[in-house]
C-alpha cells in the first residue's frame, strides 16, 4: 500500500483492528504495561484475518519501540506492510521527522507520533509539509494527564490542551488512547472522548476499554471519527463484521 492513497478525512465512523507487536508477535497488554501482555501469534496472520473480516484500515504499533524509544520489531512489520492492501497505520518509536518520513516512503499510510509529538509539536508541520494527512498524533491520558515515553511520563497537560496545539499544524488526527481502561475489557469512558472531539476541529480515533458492541455504539455517538479495537476482537466478544454492522444499525 502507498501512502497516496491515505486520506485526511473519514467519511463514516471506521472500526480499526489493532496489530500491536512484541518481540515479533502479536500482543495485548493491559494498562500499556510490560508484563500483562496475551500473545495472539503472528503479525501477518493476524493483519489478513482481519482483512478478509473487512476491516479498511489497520492499526499497527511497535510496543517495543514505544518503550525503547526507537523501532524494535521493522522486520514484523515490514511483513505485514508487504502483505496488506488497505492503508496502515503506524505508531511505536518514531521520534524523528526523517524517521517518519522513512516510513511513510516505505509504504506506511499514516505515522502515529506520541512522545515525538507531545515534545515538538513543530514536527507534525515539518512531516506534514512533504507528506500531507500523514501524521496522527497519539494522545495517551492516565488520571486526566497525557503521558509519553511508553505511557510511563506525565506530560504535565491535558488531553484537551494538547489537542489544540496540533489545529494549525496538519494533523490528519488524533489518536485518543485512555490508558485507564486499555486492555481490560471493562468498558469505555466516553466523557473525555467527547471532550476532546468537542475541543478540536482534527478528527478523533478513540481507543482503549472497548469490549462490547454497545462501547463501539457509545463511542461513535461521541462523534469520533473512529474506534482502534484490540483484546476484544482478539478475544472474540465479537466479529469485525459485527462491529460494523452494529454501526450501520445506528446510521
Amino acid at each position: 500500500m502507498t501512502n497516496d492513497d491515505a486520506s485526511g478525512e473519514f467519511e463514516e465512523f471506521e472500526v480499526i483492528p489493532a496489530v500491536d507487536i512484541q518481540d515479533g508477535e502479536v500482543v495485548q497488554l493491559v494498562q500499556g504495561e510490560r508484563g500483562t501482555e496475551k500473545t495472539y501469534g503472528d503479525p501477518v496472520e493476524a493483519a489478513r484475518r482481519w482483512i478478509d473480516a473487512g476491516a479498511r484500515t489497520l492499526h499497527l504499533v511497535d510496543l517495543d519501540g514505544a518503550f525503547e524509544g526507537e523501532r524494535q520489531n521493522a522486520d514484523a512489520i515490514d511483513a505485514v506492510i508487504d502483505a496488506v492492501d488497505v492503508p496502515t497505520q503506524l505508531g511505536g518509536g518514531i521520534r524523528t521527522a526523517e524517521g517518519a518520513i522513512g516510513l511513510l516512503e516505505r509504504g506506511v499510510d499514516r505515522v502515529i507520533l506520541g512522545t515525538a509529538a507531545v515534545e515538538n509539536p513543530d514536527i507534525v508541520a515539518e512531516i506534514s509539509e512533504s507528506y500531507p494527512d500523514s501524521v496522527v498524533v497519539s494522545l495517551d491520558a492516565k488520571d486526566g494527564e497525557v503521558v509519553v515515553e511508553g505511557w510511563t511520563e506525565g506530560a504535565g497537560i491535558s488531553p484537551v490542551e494538547a489537542a489544540q496545539r496540533y489545529d494549525d499544524l496538519g494533523a490528519a488526527a488524533i489518536l485518543f488512547t485512555n490508558v485507564d481502561v486499555e486492555g481490560q475489557l471493562e468498558g469505555v469512558a466516553t466523557d473525555p472522548v467527547r471532550e476532546l472531539v468537542d475541543a478540536t476541529d482534527i478528527p478523533v480515533i478513540a481507543s482503549g476499554g472497548v469490549a462490547t458492541l454497545e462501547d463501539v455504539r457509545a463511542l461513535e455517538g461521541t462523534g469520533a471519527a473512529a474506534v482502534v479495537v484490540g483484546s476484544a476482537l482478539y478475544e472474540g466478544n465479537f466479529t469485525l463484521a459485527e462491529a460494523r454492522a452494529a454501526i450501520d444499525v445506528e446510521e
